[in-house]
């Protein structure tokens, strides 16, 4: 495993979705699992999933998985800033690398694997994927911004707060898909998302 620590996100209500999109099913399993698994076999040694609404049910799902760690955030509510930096708080702070992704952001692991491939090589403080112009996720932090990740709040536009303020100094990844930019927040989601996974190569 790399020295990659992932944060996925699964704290939200799902109100558009009308059901659980961490528990979804996606490429054979769960939303949820598809990520955890994608997230892992990409490089991530370590894998902290942050649950929020309903998370009896979402962690319940993946609970002693070797090298993930389920937390229920109880202030889930007051936005996902706070979700962020729960899963901040869980990390091992032996990795130089923080991956930040929503459980209804499906990426494909090679995807993942250029991407922290690519974060490491350069060597910046933030790497983040782009297509046609359009900033994706996952988003790659540095771990020396731990600071400044802590301080995010909803306020301040959480993470886009860093992200602008490194813009100039950032590892941008062209990626030749809308997979980057796809998000699953209703069902109409679901399909197009779909077929973008699948024509990824």
């Amino acid at each position: 495993m790399l020295p990659v620590s992932a944060i996925l996100l699964s704290a939200g209500e799902s109100s558009r979705m009308g059901r659980l999109k961490a528990l979804l099913p996606w490429e054979g399993s769960t939303l949820i699992q598809y990520q955890i698994n994608a997230l892992r076999k990409a490089g991530a040694s370590e894998v902290v999933v942050v649950g929020g609404y309903k998370s009896d049910q979402i962690l319940s799902e993946i609970q002693d998985q070797p090298g993930v760690v389920a937390i229920a955030n109880p202030n889930y509510y007051q936005g996902k800033t706070t979700s962020i930096k729960a899963g901040l708080e869980n990390l091992s702070s032996r990795n130089s690398t923080i991956l930040i992704l929503a459980v209804d952001q499906p990426r494909p692991i090679n995807l993942l694997s250029k991407l922290i491939s690519s974060h490491i090589i350069a060597g910046k403080a933030i790497t983040m994927p782009v297509f046609n112009g359009k900033s994706g996720h996952p988003i790659l932090f540095s771990s020396v911004l731990m600071a400044e990740l802590m301080e995010i709040d909803e306020e301040s536009e959480g993470l886009r707060a860093i992200s602008r303020r490194y813009r100039e100094s950032m590892n941008l990844v062209d990626i030749d898909s809308g997979i980057v930019n796809a998000d699953l927040n209703t069902p109409e989601d679901i399909e197009s998302a779909r077929e973008l996974f699948a024509q990824y190569e």
